[in-house]
């Protein structure tokens, strides 16, 4: 007879990549002005995704430009992929669908939402390292 386990397993982990399939751009504010459904000046869109890597320890967005201000309050719901990388940026985990708590430190997102602010020089105010969303301790 065979039996499967769960093996819980501690690793490091240094950035959060994430993946938002964001349904309105004109939901963020750049450099003060809302932001354009056609042609979004928000760094890091690709395609109908925002993608920023965050660096979890600093609370900042790696290569943010410089002077950019932003204020997101992105409606992603379901349409997200979140993964803890290394030092190295190798994936660790990866979860999948609703927008954990760790992304929304500008309010509550009820898992539909990325609310945050960002300063000139990258840094997300009131960040938190939260991740217990990767953890399967997220309610």
């Amino acid at each position: 007879m065979k039996i499967k386990m769960k093996v819980q397993v501690e690793r490091d982990v240094k950035f959060l990549k994430a993946e938002c399939g964001v349904r309105y751009w004109e939901d963020a504010e750049v450099n003060g002005a809302e932001d354009d459904e056609d042609n979004p000046a928000i760094p890091f869109k690709v395609g109908d995704t925002w993608c920023p890597v965050i660096d979890i320890e600093a609370g900042t967005i790696l290569d943010w430009p410089a002077g950019t201000t932003a204020s997101t309050h992105y409606k992603v719901c379901d349409d997200g992929r979140y993964s803890l990388l290394d030092e190295n940026k190798t994936e660790v985990v990866t979860i999948d669908g609703y927008v954990p708590k760790i992304m929304c430190p500008g309010g509550s997102g009820y898992g539909d939402y990325v609310i945050m602010k960002i300063g000139p020089d990258g840094k997300i105010d009131g960040w938190h390292q939260d991740l217990s969303a990767f953890e399967g301790d997220e309610e």
